[in-house]
């Protein structure tokens, strides 16, 4: 069960890891997570989802291929559609929103970070 009220800059605040989005709330079958960032991910796609960045501090920039890249700044949002390859960079510390569907959920992150994780060793 979640809480009635969630405070999404302290729930980001409260995260000990970057890339490791914690889920705080469901709608219908979809959940919203917060998440600490800091450098980049991979380059990856949602097949079956678009994803959906909510800016709460810092500055994100998403990558897309052919050199196009979208800047995000404290209190922006974008939304990535289904299919389309792109890389999250963070320069420095930001915190983010995300809302994903309930089956497209952590594990394909968490996939992600150890594959960035193995690919920087």
């Amino acid at each position: 069960m979640f809480a009635e009220s969630v405070d999404l800059l302290a729930a980001a605040e409260d995260l000990e890891e970057y890339w490791s989005p914690k889920v705080v709330a469901r709608v219908n079958d979809q959940y919203v997570k917060v998440a600490k960032l800091r450098g980049h991910l991979v380059w990856h796609n949602h097949e079956q989802e678009d994803e959906l960045f909510y800016v709460l501090r810092g500055n994100l920039t998403i990558e897309y291929e052919g050199g196009r890249a979208i800047h995000l700044k404290t209190r922006s949002i974008h939304v990535v559609p289904k299919g389309i390859l792109h890389n999250p960079i963070a320069q420095e510390d930001c915190w983010i929103a995300l809302i994903e569907t309930e089956q497209q959920s952590t594990p394909e992150t968490s996939i992600l970070r150890s594959q960035k994780r193995s690919s920087s060793n």
